[in-house]
């Protein structure tokens, strides 16, 4: 059951929460202070089966119908599962959040609080963001919220460049992402941002968002807004000369890498901060 709990979290991408609880540590200041530990860990499994897991049980009927599920790129699970995904959830991060309640200042909480309840609506009635086009592209720059609350969690005022520049980011890569789905969200009638759109649309849609992240990052770190202009610029570029479902399909294990690779150019400046003896 561990084990199928960990698929259901989606592990390839717990990046996009644990390494951004990272950074956000790291411009704080705060990498090495003892109350980042159950940041860090809440960011792992738990928070990631709560935005998989309620995604994956609502979402039971398209998933039977997109033959990305049932692997790495997300779980394809039974109606007998549900209770058991739910009940999970709720184990693994209700002690985090009865302890942020208790340790965290009033705004962090309030940060923390926003970030659990949009990914849940993102998935759960009665808002569903995910059915809703442009809300479900724009309820995921949630993904930065990390950069908000984990720093006013240690007193320190977010670097807002850096906050919003992966909001922008995380809003360009939902839409990008969903374009291989089009056919399938068409079929079970959900209107996604990209359904809207259509490709080649969608493609000017993710050129705005990313180029506003990549000025962004670049008033907080030079070496990570080229990184992220070069990695989208690319990706764009081939999403272009073939503008379908088939060519996003092609193209979806590069956009999983795009965090890695991205992360990897400020991970290396966070070694470096340490080995000489930075925060």
């Amino acid at each position: 059951m561990l084990l199928r709990l960990v698929l259901i979290s989606r592990p390839v991408l717990w990046v996009n929460t644990t390494g951004t609880t990272a950074i956000a540590l790291w411009l704080a200041g705060a990498l090495w202070e003892w109350e980042a530990v159950a940041l860090l860990l809440w960011a792992t499994l738990p928070f990631n089966l709560l935005i998989y897991g309620i995604n994956d049980i609502f979402d039971q009927e398209t998933d039977a119908l997109n033959s990305r599920k049932g692997g790495l790129e997300g779980a394809r699970i039974v109606s007998t599962e549900s209770r058991r995904i739910l009940a999970a959830v709720v184990l693994t991060n209700l002690p985090f959040v009865a302890y942020f309640l208790f340790t965290l200042p009033l705004d962090a909480l309030a940060w923390i609080l926003a970030y659990i309840v949009i990914f849940v609506q993102y998935s759960a009635p009665p808002l569903r963001f995910k059915a809703r086009s442009y809300l479900d592209a724009l309820s995921n720059a949630a993904y930065a919220f990390p950069l908000v609350f984990v720093p006013l969690a240690f007193g320190v005022a977010p670097v807002w460049a850096a906050a919003i520049g992966l909001m922008a980011w995380s809003v360009a890569k939902h839409t990008f992402d969903a374009v291989q789905d089009i056919d399938v969200d068409r079929e079970a009638g959900i209107i996604t941002t990209a359904v809207r759109l259509g490709p080649r649309l969608a493609l000017l849609w993710c050129t705005v968002w990313w180029s506003a992240s990549t000025i962004c990052f670049a008033f907080v770190n030079i070496p990570v807004a080229v990184a992220n202009a070069l990695i989208a610029g690319w990706l764009l570029l081939r999403l272009r000369r073939d503008p379908t479902p088939d060519g996003a399909r092609r193209l979806y294990r590069y956009s999983i890498a795009f965090p890695y690779a991205a992360g990897s150019v400020a991970g290396v400046q966070i070694v470096a901060a340490l080995l000489l003896g930075g925060s």
